[in-house]
């Protein structure tokens, strides 16, 4: 199902043809309106009649979360405060947040690009969506809200947490399609269960779920446990919000929407763009928005791009599930780890469950990794011996995949802290 042909089945050549156009008109607007890109411009000595189309975008600058919160709250916006009809903000838990503006304009593109990504998702007029992202200043809850109305489904929108309440409404309301983060699905897996309910007494179908990282081991469980579709979508606040990119039917990629958010993938290293194929840091410059345009975006995100077209028939760039992020990886004794790394090795194993913390201290000027791991139920033993035989299997598959030795502590099924948003994955006691 496509939702808008002209652009999600537009030819290369057409394509770069019409990013090029709006690259020009975009860096001609920031470089007039927003003193921080003049600076940046002129120190590069770069005038926007440098630029003559998308070939010449690695000549810009980029932009990090940094320079939004360096120029808090408004300083980046490209137009006056009497046209921004809403403002949204980052749910960073350290420093300012990171605001975001939206026009008239931008809202209407913002609906139109969350429409094709459920679209792309199979949502249809006659589902009933439950939007149950955070409602307020982060973006998940209304992107979705607004996107969903212009698919026209029915969007129940109940927002975060509440999990009973969540439930119920799923059962009284016929919630065909449910809009959430990974964790929290999993989460509600288990509830579900608890209030001795089985999915298939419920009417879901489709799983949108985003807002952080998640394996493919994470996927089928979901789906096994809540008897439905999983979908992928993919978005940050700074770049519009949910709707930036989405699996289609076939699961092979992300679409992108590249007609209005320009990807290239980035060595975090030495900052050069890296060839189509290649794994780095994913890098945004938004070519439609009005509020808030950001030039070369760093979005920390780990991932490669796929130019083949798509079976389902869209041309747009596909990206893979983001493998980690280039800010929040660790480096443990000198190793680099990615929290997705132990997720995948926790979910390859049957007797684990997809909870997990990391806890990592330095002690005697050395680091130490600590990992709580819970237990399935039925493997979950008084038998010290059976508890120890597992904990070794489970520190030598972590370290076949990490290369580092790490300390596995088991605990009981349910005892480490659900989260009705993003999962707290990591406690680094170091930075303390």
């Amino acid at each position: 199902m496509i939702w808008n042909e002209k652009f999600e089945c537009m030819s290369r050549a057409e394509m770069r043809k019409w990013q090029g156009k709006k690259l020009i008109e975009t860096v001609e607007r920031v470089y007039h309106n927003v003193p921080f890109y003049r600076k940046k411009m002129q120190n590069l000595n770069l005038m926007p009649n440098d630029i003559n189309g998308i070939s010449d975008l690695n000549k810009l600058p980029f932009t990090t979360k940094q320079d939004l919160r360096d120029n808090y709250p408004y300083g980046l916006f490209t137009v006056p405060l009497s046209e921004i009809v809403r403002v949204h903000a980052s749910s960073g838990t350290t420093g300012k947040p990171t605001v975001v503006g939206y026009t008239r304009r931008d809202l209407s593109t913002w609906s139109e690009v969350v429409a094709r990504t459920l679209y792309s998702a199979e949502v249809k007029k006659n589902d009933f969506i439950q939007v149950a992202y955070g409602y307020g200043l982060f973006t998940g809850g209304l992107g979705l809200h607004y996107g969903s109305e212009k698919v026209g489904a029915t969007v129940i929108p109940i927002s975060g947490g509440n999990t009973k309440k969540q439930i119920q409404i799923m059962q009284d309301f016929g919630s065909t399609v449910i809009a959430c983060t990974p964790s929290y699905s999993l989460y509600l897996s288990e509830a579900i269960e608890e209030m001795g309910l089985s999915p298939k007494e419920l009417n879901l179908k489709i799983a949108i779920l985003g807002a952080e990282p998640w394996t493919e081991k994470m996927r089928e469980e979901i789906e096994e446990r809540l008897s439905l579709r999983t979908v992928d979508i993919y978005g940050l606040s700074e770049v519009i919000g949910p709707g930036v990119a989405c699996e289609c039917e076939y699961q092979t990629g992300l679409h992108i929407n590249e007609d209005h958010f320009i990807p290239e993938i980035i060595d975090p290293a030495t900052l050069k763009t890296l060839p189509a194929g290649e794994k780095g840091e994913l890098v945004f410059t938004t070519v439609t928005k009005e509020g808030l345009p950001l030039l070369r975006y760093r979005t920390r995100d780990l991932t490669e791009l796929n130019y083949k077209k798509c079976e389902c028939g869209r041309t747009l760039v596909r990206m893979n599930k983001c493998t980690g992020r280039s800010d929040d990886m660790l480096i443990i004794r000198g190793v680099n780890v990615f929290p997705s790394q132990i997720e995948s090795v926790l979910l390859e194993m049957s007797e684990t469950t997809p909870h997990y913390q990391l806890i990592i201290d330095r002690i005697n000027n050395l680091d130490v990794l600590e990992i709580l791991v819970e237990v399935q139920d039925q493997f979950f033993s008084d038998e010290i011996r059976k508890l120890e035989i597992l904990t070794k299997k489970i520190e030598h598959n972590l370290y076949s995949t990490l290369n580092i030795n790490a300390k596995v502590k088991l605990v009981e099924p349910k005892t480490i802290k659900r989260s009705e948003g993003k999962a707290k994955r990591v406690i680094d006691k170091r930075s303390l």
